[in-house]
């Protein structure tokens, strides 16, 4: 069945998202730490980083959905990077992980938005 490769990469994107949105209610302290120390509301704005992305995660399995939810989910991809960066740059932050593993994320993150992008383009629906 054609398409099917691409169907199980949405479902694991979606499956990423979504965990990754739970837990950011799970473990707050996390993402509390990742935060960039110039960005006011860190509380407010993590919580609305993980709404979205378990919102958009549900949303991409929806047909209907699927591409309000791929380009929401590089929006958010794009506005988490300088976080990224912060620990990218911070290492001493976070010795709980690897270094190069924070360098690596930089770079991940246009893969994954390129993931993401892949599933902007217009659904087609099967005809009977």
């Amino acid at each position: 069945m054609p398409g099917t490769g691409k169907t199980v990469m949405k479902y694991l994107l979606a499956l990423i998202f979504i965990a990754a949105g739970i837990n950011h209610f799970w473990h707050p302290e996390f993402y509390l730490r990742i935060m960039p120390p110039w960005l006011p509301w860190h509380s407010a704005l993590h919580l609305t980083a993980g709404f979205f992305e378990l919102l958009f995660g549900v949303m991409l399995l929806i047909p209907r959905f699927q591409r309000w939810a791929a380009w929401g989910l590089i929006a958010v991809l794009i506005a988490v990077y300088p976080a990224n960066i912060h620990m990218a740059v911070n290492p001493h932050l976070h010795p709980d992980l690897s270094e190069k593993a924070l360098w690596f994320r930089l770079p991940l993150q246009f893969v994954i938005i390129a993931w993401a992008w892949w599933y902007t383009k217009p659904v087609m629906e099967a005809r009977p």
